[in-house]
């Protein structure tokens, strides 16, 4: 049985470069293009894989080459594809992807094939003996409450694209992962200004035994019955944020599957996501844990 298991998307990325990120009905010239594999999902498992560990991928592409490359991807990275569907009707999922000279970005996500996982779909004894199970919202909201269900280890749910989530699934959710926004959207408030009103945002949210916080640059904060903790970030120079979330996400389910606590995994979850953000690129931007070792922090 894999360490890690994760339910979730699997999606090739179109990406340019442009000088900013244009405003409504604006026309911005790019500075080129290139696509990538993506997807939170494959972008977790990758990730997960790179830092040793053993992985598997549920999810679904399409019967094109896309969904070929995505399978190849994933096979390069070790991950285990025996519980990836494919689909006989739709296209693989598409992500399509801007960012900036600052290094903003700004994505839209074509579910495609990813909409069509269905909770029949899912392997129960992958996901059952998986020490960590981790999941996202890029695939139908009922699969993710299926493979909530069916897990039996740690389940840690990053809440993106942000959604509203039912009592029954956050009551699943063992570690809860939401950045400013999602953590806004699933508390009913706005978004958070500082450390203290994201405590108390995430001290609202009924159901996860833990919250941990994404804040970009400034790191995590990790909100538990026992309290919160500002869990500040190496500070390295940014090239793309594209998949430094997944790589946080990756890395705090890397270091549970180790026997850490939520702060000490956060502490390595900021050292993953840091390192994700100097180079372009989703997957290919990915850190093994040499380069995470490797920065310090």
């Amino acid at each position: 049985m894999p360490e890690i298991t994760v339910v979730g998307s699997l999606n090739l990325d179109a990406t340019v470069r442009v000088p900013r990120l244009p405003l409504p009905g604006e026309t911005v010239m790019g500075r080129g293009h290139a696509h990538d594999t993506g997807g939170k999902g494959a972008n977790q498992a990758v990730a997960a894989a790179r830092l040793g560990r053993t992985v598997e991928m549920v999810g679904m592409v399409g019967r094109d080459e896309a969904g070929n490359r995505l399978l190849a991807a994933l096979d390069a990275a070790g991950v285990g594809t025996a519980t990836v569907r494919r689909s006989a009707s739709l296209a693989t999922g598409l992500a399509l992807i801007m960012v900036d000279d600052s290094a903003e970005n700004a994505i839209v996500v074509i579910p495609a094939a990813n909409g069509a996982l269905a909770p029949g779909d899912l392997d129960a004894a992958v996901i059952a003996g998986a020490q960590v199970v981790l999941l996202q919202l890029e695939i139908p909201l009922e699969t993710v409450e299926a493979a909530a269900a069916l897990a039996e280890g740690t389940v840690v749910l990053n809440p993106a694209p942000a959604h509203p989530l039912p009592a029954a699934l956050l009551s699943r959710v063992d570690v809860l992962v939401p950045n400013r926004t999602e953590l806004a959207l699933l508390a009913g408030a706005a978004p958070p200004t500082g450390i203290v009103e994201a405590a108390t945002l995430a001290r609202s949210l009924e159901g996860p035994k833990g919250v941990v916080v994404t804040l970009g640059a400034d790191g995590a904060l990790v909100v538990t019955g026992e309290g919160a903790t500002h869990v500040p970030a190496p500070r390295v120079t940014a090239v793309d944020p594209t998949g430094a979330g997944d790589a946080f996400c990756a890395g705090l389910a890397d270091a549970l599957v180790g026997g850490a606590d939520l702060v000490a995994a956060a502490r390595w979850a900021v050292r993953c996501g840091a390192a994700a953000v100097t180079r372009r690129g989703a997957q290919a931007s990915l850190p093994t844990r040499a380069e995470v070792e490797a920065l310090g922090g």
